[in-house]
């Protein structure tokens, strides 16, 4: 099995400070698992986002928190942006 290169900017190791006092460490981990194999993977539903963000995926981690990633297809990494919310 091929699996993705996972690389997380800063903010989204911020993030995950949130998430793990939060607990929902183990919802985001679910998700980065899934991304690890295929990023484009459902369920569950992969969102392609528009505006600011074009270009970029999302996935729920939770009501309210996305995680947002991009995709380098070439080099077969998944760039993490934000793991707690792309709303701030």
């Amino acid at each position: 099995m091929v699996t993705w290169q996972i690389v997380y900017s800063k903010q989204a190791r911020l993030d995950a400070k949130k998430l793990r006092r939060s607990k929902l460490q183990y919802a985001a981990q679910e998700l980065l698992d899934i991304i690890a194999r295929n990023p484009f993977e459902e369920p569950p539903p992969v969102k392609a986002l528009v505006g600011d963000l074009a270009g970029m995926y999302s996935r729920r981690i939770s009501y309210q928190h996305r995680l947002v990633y991009d995709v380098d297809e070439e080099s077969r990494t998944v760039h993490v942006l934000r793991m707690w919310t792309h709303y701030e």
